[in-house]
């Protein structure tokens, strides 16, 4: 049940006093980089957790700012990769790992794994993208640790991919969500049945992109399997920040690991647990660059009680978007994940959509492009202009202004290997 009972099963006081000793660490080292040291963060005492409110924030932008070698605070020949986040324009965020820092990021992931039942033995298919991006590698040791057979497909080539899955006896994969509903979709086309072409297939592991619980259904009633939510982020390693575990009500962040806040991103004030947020991030076991209060952007908040599980690390909700993703149309606030809650739970509606974002006059006009389901009827135009006409109302509700909604066939719609983009802005600046 447990990779790491002592870690995982520890109690509250005694992860808070390993979480105090490894802050500590952390700062002493991050001061010994160009842009802590500029900030002066030697200077700043912790005697106890709460004093983390008195360091600075980091942001994405000081990253892009302390570019190449700002905030490494060990020899360079320490260091044995370089990651990249996966923006790609501007100058780079890159973050650097000792053999260390490799070793345990390794076996947070392979925690994560083990919690959500893969073992030594499973065939573990990698769809995510290698390279600069961390999900790629950072899953593969992971599984390579456990012991599994690992496939490196990367993203892409769907059509290999189901034959892999089926000639090699696949039980887990590792996918980004848009991706493996398209895989359902080529799935379908091609005449795969789940039960009889991949009987070992069991757990899907969701990652890299945002997504609603209805479309984590789609990909489990359609393959007949488990599927769990994984949340990392590069600056903090990549995959394994937290993980879902059988219970799915929520996903462990690792606390020995990170300290984890939750911020009004406008306040910048702590927000209570329940209510939704900016998670704030601190490395407490990283070498080669250690990241103070890193602001992630990303909205969720912290759950309360225990799980039933027995671990006893705190749990985030599902991520509800970024706050840099909100989308103001007609002075009104829309995050698309809203738009993918109403399309994901519509009968008739397929498993790819897009929202396109366009200038009339000088006004904003939103139009939601939606695949119709392959079983969807295709002949009885009035039932079309019913289900249109109920989109049009569900996500009115919604979103609270009203889209122009375009049905299309399976398919028509852009696929990425990477991570979808559901959101086009053609509004004239």
């Amino acid at each position: 049940m447990y990779w790491d009972r002592k870690t995982e099963t520890i109690s509250r006081d005694k992860l808070e006093e390993l979480q105090l000793r490894r802050l500590k660490e952390t700062v002493a080292k991050a001061a010994d980089s160009p842009y802590y040291n500029a900030l002066g963060l030697k200077d700043y005492r912790i005697t106890t957790l709460s004093d983390i409110e008195k360091l600075p924030f980091t942001t994405k932008q000081d990253l892009r700012e302390a570019y190449p070698y700002g905030m490494v605070c060990v020899p360079k020949q320490k260091l044995v990769r370089l990651h990249s986040s996966s923006g790609t324009t501007g100058t780079p965020t890159v973050v650097f790992h000792t053999i260390g820092d490799i070793d345990t990021w390794t076996d947070l992931v392979a925690r994560c794994l083990y919690m959500i039942g893969v073992r030594k033995g499973d065939i573990f298919q990698n769809m995510i993208g290698y390279g600069l991006f961390t999900g790629g590698l950072g899953l593969h040791y992971g599984a390579e640790l456990l012991g599994c057979l690992t496939i490196p497909t990367g993203p892409g080539n769907t059509k290999r991919q189901l034959r892999f899955m089926r000639d090699f006896e696949v039980s887990v994969v590792h996918v980004i969500p848009s991706y493996a509903l398209h895989l359902a979709d080529t799935a379908e086309s091609l005449g795969v049945v789940p039960k009889r072409d991949l009987p070992r297939f069991r757990i899907a592991i969701l990652g890299a992109e945002p997504h609603s619980e209805k479309t984590r259904k789609k990909v489990e009633n359609f393959f007949g399997i488990r599927a769990f939510n994984s949340y990392g982020l590069a600056e903090m390693n990549g995959p394994g920040v937290a993980f879902e575990c059988q219970e799915k009500q929520g996903m462990h962040i690792w606390e020995d690991a990170y300290l984890v806040e939750v911020i009004n991103p406008h306040t910048l004030a702590h927000v209570k647990p329940g209510e939704i947020g900016e998670l704030v991030l601190t490395t407490l076991t990283r070498e080669g660059m250690p990241i103070i209060r890193y602001r992630t952007r990303d909205l969720t908040a912290l759950m309360s009680g225990e799980c039933a599980c027995g671990r006893t690390h705190h749990r985030i909700k599902r991520i509800s978007g970024r706050s840099d993703d909100m989308l103001i149309i007609k002075g009104v606030n829309i995050f698309p994940m809203q738009v993918e809650q109403v399309l994901m739970g519509k009968e008739g509606v397929g498993r790819n959509y897009q929202i396109i974002l366009e200038s009339r006059g000088h006004n904003d006009h939103m139009i939601v492009r939606v695949e119709l389901d392959s079983n969807m009827f295709v002949g009885d135009l009035n039932k079309l202009e019913e289900l249109k006409n109920r989109i049009i109302r569900d996500l009115r509700d919604e979103i609270l202004i009203t889209p122009e909604v375009e049905l299309c066939e399976v398919g028509s719609l852009p696929i990425s290997g990477g991570k979808a983009v559901r959101v086009v802005d053609a509004r004239e600046i």
